[in-house]
């Protein structure tokens, strides 16, 4: 089986956006904008944060599953690409937390 990306899921997502919301909910989500898709983002992450503390590991990997799509419908929303996510996260990782949290001083 090949491997699927978050960059699979971005593109799936974009090609989706462009579509009938009659036939896609990626549509539907981006037509009601970015503060219906960030309350959605919202409600994932609060159902992520439960299942982790009280539900089982396959419960955990469908909210979490729900939480990284509607992280990138929000994403394309604003304009931000998976990409430069990744480079922000390349960068932050160079160096521990403490050290970058020292130098903030």
């Amino acid at each position: 089986m090949a491997e699927f990306t978050l960059s699979d899921l971005e593109k799936i997502i974009a090609a989706r956006a462009d579509e009938s919301p009659d036939v896609s909910y990626t549509a539907t989500l981006c037509q009601k904008g970015v503060n219906k898709a960030c309350e959605k983002l919202g409600e994932e992450a609060v159902e992520t944060i439960i299942a982790a503390i009280a539900e089982s590991p396959e419960k955990l990997t469908a909210e979490a599953a729900d939480l990284l799509y509607h992280l990138l419908v929000v994403l394309r929303l604003g304009d931000v690409k998976l990409d430069d996510v990744m480079a922000e996260l390349q960068r932050r990782t160079a160096r521990t937390g403490l050290e970058e949290k020292a130098d903030r001083g």
